[in-house]
């Protein structure tokens, strides 16, 4: 699944959820380390000592990326 957001798009797989930013630069997470902050529209990967955080466009977004990740 791909999701566009105003500053570039995720590609969400059953496994990781890859970020590629407008400005070239590429982030990654295993599904296993990514957290959600629904009021915040925020997709945050914590894998302990890596962490990144990016805010999305709408509700709706987060919500697609969650259900396709199964995530409840």
């Amino acid at each position: 699944m791909i999701v566009q957001f105003s500053a570039g798009k995720l590609i969400v797989t059953p496994f990781e959820v890859q970020v590629r930013l407008d400005n070239g630069c590429q982030l990654y997470a295993m599904v296993d380390d990514i957290k959600f902050h629904l009021d915040a529209l925020m997709l945050v990967a914590d894998a302990g000592a890596v962490r990144w955080n990016i805010r999305l466009d709408s509700i709706e977004q987060l919500q697609d990326i969650k259900d396709e990740l199964g995530i409840a």
